[in-house]
């Protein structure tokens, strides 16, 4: 899942968080340590998650509530917020002070590298020996980012992101654009130039109101994570002042931004103005890893069922995907790494995405009838499971360094962000960049 600016990321933006959650609530929902055993003798455990990870018992595949039947003596509280960084920022302190943290945590792809790194390897528990998971049942890359230098596996993979493009039908067919996902699919096949282009054809004939796409920060993500070289270098050294990805993906973004393209939207904004542009249609397309299928549903809403559908993006990428993680100061980590193994098991890792559209990080069900023939009410008769399944099988996963999370939301906030709503010089922008990163990352 992505990401937040930094989802699934899946990152990972779920309506269900309120946009006041701040401080100490922010992982915990109480800002206590992970929960202890009720008057009733239950044990209470607590997950910290971001975006939307289909487990909840409401919009999701209600795997709490299942879990809680066959484990009369526990019971399971779900802390979510958007903003991904935040999180991120918020479980790093709790973290150092080994207080506050939720019996699970969830970890995004862009800082899993910092969390087994040299800092926090030791903060969690080994779950390749801990919780019962069957660590061969997952794509071999996915345990790699996962694993510490001294070979703890410390996070167990929940999903990956292989990319689409999500667009809307109707202001597709308004725009004079076709609608069949094949056909839009060529529109843009092999070059995202294709894609700005598809999007300077859509807004000579735009509905009043709407814009090609949503955001030049989100293209940004979608473009860099279509490339096999990202932040780092082959060795995993920080480098992306010279990174060919960035590059690429800065430049496409930077001419959406000024051409117009963009509906000048900040992805998993706080204020819940990204969510609000799904249900009024103010856009036309969205970069699609298949964790964002489960926003358009939870925010387009009823409304919207059956005016989007999926084609094939202009490059296969990877954006975002997350990792469930047990930290070791946990009252009931033992519990907690059993809870954890059962939600990323093979089994729940196809209710999830029948539901939610996350496509699995478990190989066999990646393969499976389950996922291959899965189609999603939301959006009719779209082969979801085959669009999704087939990008995941051309992903080339990049080398990623512990910074990577932190530079893309430098990149993205503080420098996309700036070109499209403020109207920041591309060379300024990229500068403040350049400092910011230099100023708060010591690498």
């Amino acid at each position: 899942m992505r990401t937040s600016s930094s989802r699934r990321g899946r990152r990972a933006a779920s309506a269900a968080v309120a946009a006041a959650i701040t401080g100490t609530a922010l992982l915990t929902g109480c800002g206590g340590d992970g929960g202890g055993a009720g008057g009733d003798g239950r044990i209470t455990l607590r997950v910290g998650t971001f975006g939307s990870f289909g487990y909840d018992d409401k919009t999701g595949a209600k795997l709490y509530a299942e879990y809680e039947k066959a484990h009369p003596h526990i019971k399971i509280e779900e802390s979510n917020v958007a903003d991904g960084q935040k999180y991120w920022d918020t479980l790093k302190l709790r973290l150092s002070r080994d207080s506050g943290l939720a019996d699970i945590q969830a970890v995004e792809v862009g800082f899993i590298a910092e969390a087994t790194g040299p800092s926090m390897a030791g903060k969690w528990v080994d779950l390749s020996k801990e919780g019962g998971a069957d660590i061969g049942a997952f794509l071999d890359w996915k345990v790699k980012q996962a694993t510490t230098s001294d070979g703890r596996v410390i996070g167990l993979g929940t999903d990956i992101g292989p990319m689409a493009v999500c667009y809307n039908k109707d202001l597709f067919a308004k725009a004079g654009l076709p609608t069949d996902r094949n056909a839009v699919g060529r529109l843009w096949a092999g070059d995202w130039a294709k894609f700005l282009e598809t999007g300077r054809t859509y807004q000579k004939h735009a509905p009043a109101g709407t814009a090609f796409h949503d955001s030049a920060s989100g293209l940004f993500n979608a473009v860099v994570s279509s490339d096999p070289v990202q932040y780092a270098d082959a060795s995993g050294t920080l480098d992306w002042e010279n990174s060919p990805g960035v590059k690429k993906a800065w430049d496409t973004a930077v001419a959406a931004a000024r051409g117009g393209l963009t509906a000048r939207l900040r992805q998993f904004d706080e204020k819940g103005t990204w969510n609000a542009a799904f249900k009024n249609a103010k856009f036309a397309t969205v970069a699609c890893p298949s964790w964002m299928t489960g926003i358009i549903k939870d925010q387009a809403g009823a409304a919207n069922q059956g005016k989007w559908d999926i084609a094939a993006p202009p490059v296969a990428g990877n954006w975002g995907g997350a990792f469930l993680a047990v930290p070791k100061s946990g009252k009931h980590t033992a519990e907690a790494a059993e809870l954890a193994a059962w939600l990323t098991a093979p089994a729940q890792h196809a209710k999830v995405f029948a539901v939610n559209g996350n496509i699995p990080s478990s190989k066999d069900t990646l393969t499976s009838p389950a996922v291959q023939d899965a189609r999603l009410p939301y959006f009719g008769d779209t082969p979801v499971g085959r669009i999704f399944s087939s990008a995941a099988a051309r992903i080339t996963p990049a080398t990623i360094s512990r910074y990577d999370g932190q530079v893309k939301t430098f990149l993205t906030d503080n420098g996309i962000l700036d070109i499209e709503q403020r109207g920041t010089d591309p060379a300024k922008a990229w500068e403040n960049v350049r400092k910011l990163i230099d100023d708060k990352i010591d690498h």
